[in-house]
């Protein structure tokens, strides 16, 4: 059993049915209940560790599998001296048999079972345990259910939910309906769900864990990844020989009228990635368009140049849409034909769902190895899929991924969870970061650090170099807001942790030589 986040690596991610095909070959293999035995073991060495000194722990139990889970641990928990108590559901049919043994087995060992009302309030040492619902709930809770989870809501004391928060919808991270857990912990059983990291997974399940019941789904294919953490990002090495045309160059196209800030915060934050040199080609026709940025006199400003020699826009990494407005329309066909890299965000993203010719032109870029990165938020994804908002939400990896096999790009799915898809290549949900990302200007910032990151990577499969790209750049920008602290966090500070966090501030370490070299003095 482990925390799962941050992860060291990436872990694979199972929906509902897959997990039943892990568990159904498993339970083929081992003697019977093995499997519901050992998680509730996992269930309350956790509830223990949690709660070291609870004397009273509450078990609210389903009529499947995940309350036979619930039985188990209740089973453990008042061997080892605790005072438990059971709320069983009762089954409208058979329930499965493990659950049935799991019933039978606790009563035989004295657990307090009761089919009516939850125990009085429990004080804020003691722990609950939700194994109401698990991965297999289709529908709202309701009733007694829906009951069970108001009272678990309402507790001052740790919540621990077995495998997914009670109502939760394992894959998409949405509530099922009103009622759904908010747990303080949750251990993942057997295998990750996608749902307890995008959408609003990670604010029902709280504190993630995860123990696989001594299984390997090494050998299944996966529905979806949990991206990497971002310290496992390749750091770009820099050779003494090396000089800023070394880097790759980055040009911002946007800041139309009124939005000139947010080309700003991406031309600052590919500079601060890294990039050799960095453009600004502001879409305002006329004053008050800047012509230099006061805070980064480094970066270059020069007005329409993506119309520039077709020569200039093959060699550079493109960021086009931030700010853009309407007048960015006239920029795509020549950068969608042209240009060597391109980052399509916010406004760039609005003229393609509503053009058809630049939509054509998107899709062919792939054809001739001129690969593209598009970061919309929930709501640009909904125009560009034509569907609505709630759709997107609903289903965050298969929007991503229809969106990426549709248009043959990388799609960065902003929100909880963000979703990174590619043509070819199992989705992947990012880890880091929290809601004090939910500031303006954070997506430019990641579309600028993005392009600055694309600008110096390596040569390769190009789809692969940017979905990489993709990954490591999601990642550090989560991270720079890490540890979450009240209130947003401005873009422009974000720009200045994400240079700090590149330059190793918060991972720097004395090594043996600093020791070597203070004796020697």
């Amino acid at each position: 059993m482990h925390r799962v986040l941050p992860p060291t690596r990436a872990l694979p991610l199972f929906g509902a049915a897959q997990t039943r095909l892990i568990e159904e070959r498993a339970m083929a293999v081992l003697p019977p209940h093995t499997l519901m035995r050992r998680a509730g073991s996992a269930v309350a060495h956790l509830a223990l560790a949690i709660a070291p000194h609870a004397r009273r722990i509450w078990v609210a139990a389903g009529p499947g599998n995940n309350g036979g889970d619930g039985l188990d641990a209740a089973i453990a928990l008042q061997a080892w001296g605790k005072q438990v108590e059971v709320t069983l559901v009762a089954a409208s049919s058979s329930p499965p048999a493990d659950a049935t043994d799991a019933l039978a087995r606790a009563q035989a060992a004295g657990v307090r079972i009761t089919a009516t009302n939850p125990p009085g309030m429990l004080e804020a040492h003691d722990i609950a345990i939700d194994a109401l619902l698990g991965i297999g709930a289709a529908r709202a809770p309701d009733g007694g259910v829906a009951m069970l989870i108001g009272h678990l809501n309402a507790l001052a004391c740790p919540v621990l939910a077995v495998d997914l928060p009670s109502g939760l919808n394992a894959r998409n991270g949405q509530a099922l309906g009103d009622a759904c857990v908010r747990a303080t912990h949750t251990l993942s059983l057997l295998t990750l769900k996608p749902g307890l990291f995008t959408g609003s997974g990670r604010d029902f399940a709280g504190e993630l864990w995860f123990d696989a019941l001594g299984l390997s789904s090494a050998a299944d294919v996966p529905d979806a990844w949990l991206a990497a953490g971002a310290d496992t990002a390749d750091a770009i090495q820099r050779q003494h020989a090396q000089h800023k045309g070394s880097f790759g160059d980055v040009a911002v196209v946007g800041g139309d009228q009124g939005m000139v800030g947010a080309a700003l915060l991406a031309a600052r934050a590919a500079h601060a990635a890294g990039a050799g040199r960095t453009y600004v080609s502001l879409l305002a026709d006329g004053p008050p368009a800047a012509s230099h940025d006061p805070s980064r006199p480094e970066l270059m400003f020069r007005p329409a140049w993506w119309s520039g020699p077709p020569a200039v826009l093959a060699r550079t990494t493109v960021v086009c849409g931030c700010g853009g407005g309407q007048a960015v329309r006239a920029a795509l066909p020549r950068l969608l034909s042209l240009a060597a890299r391109l980052v399509l965000d916010a406004d760039a993203l609005n003229a393609i769902a509503a053009d058809a010719a630049l939509q054509t032109l998107l899709r062919a870029r792939l054809g001739r190895q001129l690969p593209t990165v598009l970061t919309p938020h929930p709501l640009e994804a909904a125009r560009l899929l034509e569907c609505t908002t709630q759709e997107v939400q609903n289903d965050r990896l298969s929007a991503a991924q229809t969106l990426a096999d549709r248009l043959c790009s990388v799609v960065v799915l902003k929100g909880s969870g963000s979703v990174i898809a590619a043509p070819g290549l199992a989705p992947h949900i990012n880890a880091t970061g929290n809601a004090a990302l939910a500031s303006a200007g954070t997506g430019d910032v990641l579309a600028g650090w993005l392009g600055g990151r694309w600008a110096q990577a390596p040569t390769g499969d190009a789809m692969q170099v940017a979905f990489t790209t993709a990954l490591q750049a999601v990642a550090a920008h989560g991270a720079a807001a890490e540890p979450m602290h009240p209130g947003a966090l401005r873009a422009a500070d974000l720009v200045e942790r994400l240079h700090r966090k590149l330059q190793g501030e918060n991972r720097t370490r004395p090594s043996n030589l600093d020791s070597f070299t203070a004796r020697e003095s």
